[in-house]
């Protein structure tokens, strides 16, 4: 039995599903979720996580899509230990934050700060969906609050990078407090000519959908990314309809006019500067 593992030339090498058992190393190889080849984990890195047989984006963390996007040594993060509380005494939640922060490594689902995207100076928060599904809670809305906020007082564009799966069920309404909270900052930044690009990776769904993620003056998204409100199974339940097999992905949504463009991540970076250099000229007229 073999196995097809991605190489640097992007050609296939086989080598032995039991050899992989034994001689391999945890954590050199990543099998892909879509096409189940084997890839070299180094390899993977260097292609922004994105499988070479089938094109699938595999998950990024907060800091490895920073790096891949904002200008080496410009990167300044921004509130950076600000935690979360249990606010309503849910059982074992302040237990769970602590194991998350120490599997991940960060203090919350998201991350914000400024830096430079080819030269262009920005305010960017990215979500982690590792860290509690990404979910929305009252530290994540302020961070991004007080990002929006940077981001006006500084008058440089601002960028979201979402992925959430929705409303923090153990902060009830605080949590939904934020969807209210972020969109506000965010009516504030346009009203004052701010510039607002949202990009939804895999997934991004319930509250997040519902709010900041859908009121960029661009709204971009990855390929393949999940994106919706309530989940497939009970919008069929509810509207006793079937839906198509793509609904409440990336393409399905551009095709319908939610989306401005689905982009590689591979030219994320590219994009995203050229649409800055478009904000810098218009601002010269």
């Amino acid at each position: 039995m073999f196995k097809d593992i991605f190489v640097k030339k992007k050609k296939y090498a086989t080598i032995p599903s039991e050899k992989l058992k034994q001689d391999v190393p945890e954590g050199i190889m990543t099998k892909c979720p879509q096409c189940k080849h084997i890839i070299y984990t180094k390899e993977l890195k260097k292609s922004l996580k994105v499988c070479g047989s089938c094109g699938y984006h595999l998950q990024m963390t907060s800091y490895e899509r920073i790096e891949s996007l904002i200008d080496e040594g410009t990167f300044v993060e921004y509130d950076k230990n600000m935690i979360s509380e249990n606010p309503l005494a849910f059982p074992e939640y302040v237990e769970k934050l602590e194991k998350d922060r120490q599997k991940t490594e960060i203090n919350e689902a998201v991350v914000t700060g400024e830096g430079d995207i080819e030269q262009k100076p920005v305010v960017i928060a990215v979500m982690d969906a590792r860290f509690r599904m990404g979910s929305m809670g009252s530290v994540v809305g302020e961070k991004i609050t007080r990002a929006v906020e940077k981001a006006a007082e500084k008058k440089v564009p601002f960028i979201i990078f979402t992925a959430s799966g929705g409303a923090r069920m153990q902060e009830g309404v605080l949590s939904l407090m934020q969807m209210a909270k972020t969109s506000a900052a965010l009516k504030r930044f346009s009203d004052n000519e701010g510039l607002f690009i949202s990009v939804m990776t895999h997934p991004t769904t319930g509250g997040v959908s519902a709010s900041f993620a859908s009121l960029g003056d661009y709204n971009f998204a990855e390929p393949g990314a999940l994106i919706g409100f309530a989940g497939r199974r009970i919008i069929e339940q509810t509207i006793r309809q079937e839906l198509p097999d793509d609904f409440q992905t990336a393409e399905f949504l551009l095709k319908h006019g939610q989306l401005d463009r689905v982009i590689s991540r591979q030219e994320m970076k590219e994009t995203l500067s050229k649409v800055l250099d478009i904000h810098v000229l218009r601002g010269e007229d």
